[in-house]
């Protein structure tokens, strides 16, 4: 399908200047990090392809109808700055991405204040889920999920599997939720939003964040860049928006520590898999800064904002992050400028790796081998970990891009690329 004198020449010219755009990304990117940014002199590289992305892109429309989407990817890598005016109209946010066994994940399109919906990813099957859902959850462990729809939620042991619990919303009918996490036994549920974050069990929701602590009359719960963490063994709540710090939370709900933000805005936060470390991240603009606590400091711990300690590892200085998780050894987090960087608990960089927009969801498998990445881009990003890359990878992990899943707006359907 890719004969013919013309489709060649699109396609020499595509996979030439998209090895060269990633290698002087690379050396770019490379020389900053280790000689500093104030001594790179050099031009920023420029992807010169915006001219092909339209081709290019009725090339792969044609490829998904005719199932030859292995052999068009093998013609033409993929690349996301060429198809920039596509992503003004058709982008969305990918996120609640969640593992669930053999290469399937669930996960939603559109961010929580918009139109949204559920699929199922099964290696390479995408099957469209109950429209009426609206969010998904994953326990930090014991496989429990959580699925909200029409202001109920229930809790199962593993994907649509026992039901554990089910959960009519009252205060917390009809708020935008950002994010929700089931506890390991699935009998009781973080919920965040920005109408607060709550507590939900079999008693009633209560709201854990933000806190009338001074009994004011004209307080209201409103919050704007809500965020939450569980310890994977539900001993600590971590809750912080925008105006706060980051508290820490007993998970009954009762403040018990504090963690003041080394940047301007408390933005993300999460356990190590082992639950030996609370990292936090506070952003300004598009950039950030994230600390690591040692977890047997929380009971009592109170951390000055913008304050040096020697309660605290400084684990990054640059990202502002978006979604993030931990495996064995190190974290994996996603940040503004739509790179996965990966970093143990001392702060050493371990790898990067660019998708081109901003890190809005990712999962990965329990054997740590295979991680999805979802982005504002509208792509949901299949990676293969150490498994090599090719001469159009931009990053210095050695990992293997599988497949993207292209979920845009007003597309008529799901191209895989």
């Amino acid at each position: 399908m890719f004969d013919g004198s013309a489709t060649e020449k699109l396609q020499q010219e595509w996979n030439k200047k998209g090895t060269a755009y990633a290698k002087a990304v690379n050396e770019m990117v490379s020389f900053g990090e280790q000689h500093g940014w104030e001594n790179w002199k050099g031009k920023e590289p420029e992807d010169k392809r915006a001219h092909l992305g339209d081709q290019v892109i009725q090339l792969l429309r044609d490829a998904n109808n005719k199932g030859a989407v292995k052999e068009f990817r093998a013609a033409f890598s993929p690349a996301l700055v060429p198809l920039a005016h596509h992503l003004k109209k058709q982008s969305q946010s990918i996120s609640d991405i969640h593992f669930i066994e053999d290469g399937k994940i669930v996960f939603l399109t559109g961010a929580p204040y918009e139109e949204r919906q559920a699929y199922m990813l099964d290696n390479d099957n995408l099957t469209k889920l109950d429209e009426a859902i609206y969010t998904i959850g994953k326990s930090k462990q014991g496989n429990i999920f959580a699925v909200e729809r029409d202001n109920t939620i229930v809790t199962t042991r593993g994907w649509q599997g026992d039901l554990i619990c089910e959960f009519t919303l009252h205060e917390t009918a009809d708020v935008t939720i950002t994010e929700l996490i089931p506890f390991n036994d699935g009998r009781k549920l973080l919920l965040v939003s920005s109408e607060g974050i709550f507590i939900i069990n079999e008693k009633g929701e209560e709201r854990v964040h933000p806190v009338n602590e001074g009994n004011e009359k004209d307080w209201t719960p409103g919050i704007a860049m809500e965020n939450a963490a569980l310890s994977h063994n539900n001993d600590f709540v971590v809750v912080g928006d925008q105006g706060s710090d980051h508290r820490v939370l007993n998970n009954e709900g009762r403040e018990i520590g504090m963690v003041g933000p080394q940047s301007s805005y408390p933005h993300f936060c999460l356990f190590s898999k082992d639950d030996e470390q609370l990292i936090t991240n506070s952003c300004h603009f598009y950039n950030g800064i994230t600390i690591g606590v040692k977890s047997d400091l929380l009971n009592g711990l109170k951390i000055e904002a913008y304050t040096k300690s020697d309660k605290f590892v400084v684990i990054d200085q640059e990202m502002r992050v978006y979604a993030g998780l931990s495996t064995a050894d190190h974290y994996i987090l996603g940040d503004a400028y739509g790179y996965i960087r990966a970093m143990d608990k001392q702060g050493n960089k371990l790898w990067r790796h660019y998708v081109g927009s901003t890190i809005t969801g990712m999962a990965i498998s329990d054997d740590e081998t295979t991680l999805w990445v979802g982005a504002a881009s509208g792509i949901l990003h299949k990676l293969k970990l150490q498994a090599g890359q090719d001469e159009h990878t931009i990053g210095n992990g050695n990992h293997r891009e599988e497949f993207r899943l292209f979920l845009w707006k007003d597309e008529p359907k799901p191209l895989f690329w």
